[in-house]
């Protein structure tokens, strides 16, 4: 198959799922709002507990947001991946003559939509409650760079997940792990001011790393003390070695299954 017939394929099936979204308002909704939500709760109701990071909190707290947003909306793309290889419209799919791995890039990009739009609510949620980045032009489109692509990263890994999990329900349960591990990272309270093996933990996982270097692009400066450039050489590795790996696996999970 052409590669010109590949993209048509690929645009339709992220057209498909993005539709299917629009026909699910509540959990479309809920993606959009749970983010800002948390954001007003952390920013107005935390806040003034957990003010001592070095900056104004809504600063401080923003990054994360993001990343979690992100893992949510992931959550969601595992869902509908497993619901479709139990529905049937892998069947249809593959009795036809449509590219096959249509499905899993369609279920990517509509998931990078969801999730862009989700993001600049929080930004601009952000910039309501008092975040105010000091950052030039060329630092918001590297940081603009590192979202999409642990965005990108992330979708993938969902698509693998989507594809292990035998049913929405175990699905689900990815959502979960990547609502969770986020908040043992810096991305609400610096990392020293966990128990020690919590610290270490916090330090050594891969969302660290990439909320550091959206802080650092933004604020000019990290909450860890690490250099930008370090912190940014990290988070673009682990997000890469994600995106690869899920990829391929993604990618033979779907022949085999199919």
């Amino acid at each position: 198959m052409s590669p010109i017939h590949a993209i048509s394929d690929s645009r339709a099936m992220a057209g498909r799922c993005l539709r299917r979204s629009l026909r699910d308002p509540e959990a479309f909704f809920t993606a959009l709002t749970l983010p800002i939500v948390l954001l007003l709760l952390f920013v107005y109701v935390f806040g003034g507990a957990l003010a001592d990071t070095g900056t104004g909190y809504a600063n401080y707290v923003v990054p994360g947001l993001i990343v979690l947003c992100a893992g949510f909306g992931a959550g969601t793309t595992a869902v509908a991946v497993a619901t479709d290889m139990s529905n049937g419209i892998v069947d249809r799919i593959r009795s036809m003559p449509v590219f096959g791995s249509s499905l899993l890039v369609g279920h990517v990009v509509a998931s990078l939509a969801r999730n862009i739009v989700a993001t600049t609510l929080v930004i601009g949620a952000g910039l309501a409650t008092g975040w105010r980045p000091s950052a030039s032009v060329p630092d918001w489109i590297a940081a603009a760079a590192v979202v999409l692509l642990f965005i990108t990263a992330i979708s993938w890994l969902a698509a693998a997940v989507g594809l292990l999990a035998r049913s929405a329900e175990a699905a689900t349960a990815f959502t979960m792990v990547l609502m969770f591990v986020p908040y043992v990272s810096t991305a609400f309270v610096p990392a020293d001011t966990m128990p020690a093996p919590l610290a270490t933990f916090a330090r050594h996982q891969p969302f660290t790393p990439i909320i550091e270097t959206m802080r650092g692009l933004w604020m000019g400066s990290t909450s860890t003390g690490t250099p930008i450039g370090h912190e940014a050489i990290v988070a673009v590795a682990y997000c890469l070695a994600i995106l690869v790996g899920s990829a391929l696996a993604a990618t033979r999970l779907f022949r085999a299954r199919a």
